[in-house]
């Protein structure tokens, strides 16, 4: 029987399912057919008002599809933070649930419980904002205008689709090849929808500031090229009252300003001239607020403790480089980094080391041994895995924050030996007499701290490390051309991880431009684990896993760990306010509002 119909209890035959209102990676969805909204939304919120958001960097294209601008799109046509204002999806996703998709474009959804279909029933009341409906023929069109013409991960949704067509009047079916997997249905609910009647495909590919047709409740107001983008609510918008989609969408007016430094941001914000300031730094989180709008209480200090994993930050190896290729290296040069000094003497011990890239879940290996199920699936790599790691029992050493740690440095120096490696006159050497040196680099002031101290410390044991403070674009073009030797990159973690493991270590990965794989990892072992995530079918095998993947990494040594917060920090003007309710992961700034709205 099909998913959907075991699941509703209705009837289904072969390559058929009775349509559902909602699709989750794993068990149901939260939600029953018949809600009326979000649980983290204010369902009764008087729309009106603005709001100003600030980013660093700039921007000189409209199109977040494409390779050219990937990073240098205006924010806020296709945001995961600020929402998705001018394009949509096919569903929404819930911030409450780990991985649930509802109605949006798609009014429902037709599956099996193999996953070796999806079909998407359109809402036939959907519309672009110039009024015209969107088809079955605009999904079609999207999807192969993006494999052609698109980025990753957009251009590759169709390589595990054997057959795209339209049914009926208002749907669209995939049907999916052996190469897909269980996460596949989802991705293409997440992918965008593009209208096909106003889309130049010769010149799709090219950078533009030309103002969109979008289906999304917000159209572009002003332009001006690298430094402010504007957004009016569309009064006409189609899906305003979609239940997944009330309590959404509450400015009439978003504006998004671009700063070259964040200590401009910042200032702007002190001066009312943004709205809202995410704060990542403890020691200004703690001692920095106290200008006069902020004393007044015309800025607001708001603060949440999100369910989601901790991710992780930290230095990253690119072994492409010869020098980093060794794993007793990348160890060494891991345990040399003093978290204790770092965290008193530049964040007031605000921070807390991060050990695991899925800590504070269930899916981290901290704390817990590996299970049957894991060791089945890791096979021959099993061996690969340091066995206090394999036990749960793996912690960082906890140094005397002296930054020179002598037990700590000893057994650092230990594995520099290991790999080859000896001091001689004051250098860190190889066996032919080669100095040990890299380069770290860096894009902003905070990152150039951390850099700082962790050359201190590399200096103790002979080990040259040069830091390079790059502007934005440079960092930028570096960044996706992998012209590094050590980075600072945050690998966001999520309760679903899924395909977006294989952007960050996959194989496929390693030498596609704009990839997230900073590390440069082609571990065929790793493309096995992220293979039984993607195919797992119960909570249980899931979290097995991601749990044994976490062991791969760790004992890769690729990433030296820093921090996490555990909290979400953001300063706000007193007038945006926010529902009470927080969803699992944290802050959603498109459901927030104008207070001042009458």
């Amino acid at each position: 029987m099909a998913f959907a119909a075991a699941l509703f209890g209705l009837p289904a035959t072969f390559g058929h399912a009775a349509p559902v209102h909602g699709i989750a990676m794993h068990g149901e969805p939260a939600l029953p057919p018949d809600y009326k909204h979000f649980s983290y939304v204010n369902p009764d919120v008087k729309k009106g008002g603005r709001i100003a958001y600030g980013v660093v960097g700039t921007f000189d294209n409209l199109n977040p599809f494409i390779l050219k601008s990937m990073r240098t799109t205006a924010r806020g046509m296709w945001d995961p933070e600020f929402g998705n204002l001018v394009y949509e999806s096919l569903m929404q996703r819930s911030r409450d649930e780990a991985f649930t998709m509802y109605g949006l474009i798609a009014e429902t959804v037709e599956w099996d419980e193999d996953r070796t279909f999806i079909q998407f029933n359109l809402n036939p009341k959907a519309r672009w904002a110039d009024g015209e409906p969107v088809t079955p023929e605009d999904v079609i069109f999207s999807f192969e205008l993006l494999r052609d013409k698109g980025r990753a991960p957009f251009s590759r949704r169709l390589e595990a689709v054997d057959k795209l067509e339209k049914i009926g009047e208002h749907s669209v079916r995939f049907t999916f090849s052996d190469k897909a997997d269980r996460e596949l249905p989802l991705l293409l609910a997440l992918s965008p929808i593009l209208p096909k009647h106003a889309i130049d495909v010769e010149t799709f590919d090219r950078t533009s500031l030309a103002s969109p047709l979008g289906s999304g409740p917000y159209k572009v107001k002003e332009i001006k090229p690298g430094e402010k983008i504007v957004y009016a609510r569309d009064p006409n918008y189609w899906g305003k009252d979609i239940p997944a989609k009330v309590g959404f969408d509450n400015y009439d007016e978003i504006s998004v300003e671009y700063f070259l430094q964040e200590n401009t941001l910042f200032e702007a914000f002190k001066k009312g001239e943004i709205d809202l300031f995410q704060e990542g730094n403890p020691t200004k989180w703690a001692r920095g607020y106290d200008f006069p709008s902020a004393l007044s209480g015309a800025v607001v200090k708001d603060s949440v403790k999100p369910k989601t994993p901790s991710g992780m930050l930290g230095f990253v190896f690119n072994t492409r480089r010869p020098l980093f290729q060794k794993q007793e290296l990348r160890k060494a040069l891991t345990l040399v980094f003093d978290f204790e000094w770092v965290n008193r003497s530049l964040f007031e011990n605000a921070y807390k080391r991060t050990q695991s890239y899925w800590q504070n879940s269930d899916l981290s290996s901290m704390g817990a041994p590996a299970d049957a199920r894991e060791r089945e699936i890791a096979g021959s790599a099993l061996s690969r895995i340091e066995p206090d790691i394999l036990a749960g029992t793996h912690l960082l050493p906890k140094t005397d924050g002296s930054g020179r740690d002598r037990k700590v440095l000893r057994e650092a120096m230990n594995l520099f030996q290991k790999a080859g490696y000896a001091i001689k006159g004051g250098q860190m050497v190889d066996a032919a007499g080669k100095p040990l040196t890299f380069e770290i680099m860096t894009q902003n002031a905070d990152q150039e701290k951390l850099a700082l101290a962790y050359q201190r410390f590399l200096t103790a044991l002979g080990v040259k490390a040069t830091i390079r403070t790059v502007d934005d674009s440079q960092y930028q073009s570096r960044s996706q051309t992998f012209d590094y030797d050590v980075i600072i990159k945050a690998f966001p973690s999520s309760l679903s991880p899924g395909i977006d493991q294989i952007s960050y270590w996959g194989s496929i990965s390693k030498d596609r431009d704009g990839s997230s794989n900073f590390a440069g990892v082609a571990d065929p072992d790793v493309d096995r684990i992220i293979e039984a995530m993607l195919q797992a079918r119960t909570a249980e095998d899931f979290r097995s896993a991601v749990r044994l993947h976490d062991r791969m990494l760790l004992s890769g040594y690729y990433v030296v760990p820093l921090y996490h917060l555990g909290e979400q920090w953001v300063a706000h003007s007193r007038h945006i306010a926010r529902p009470e309710t927080v969803p699992l992961y944290g802050f959603q700034f498109p459901v927030w509002w104008d207070a001042r709205a009458q």
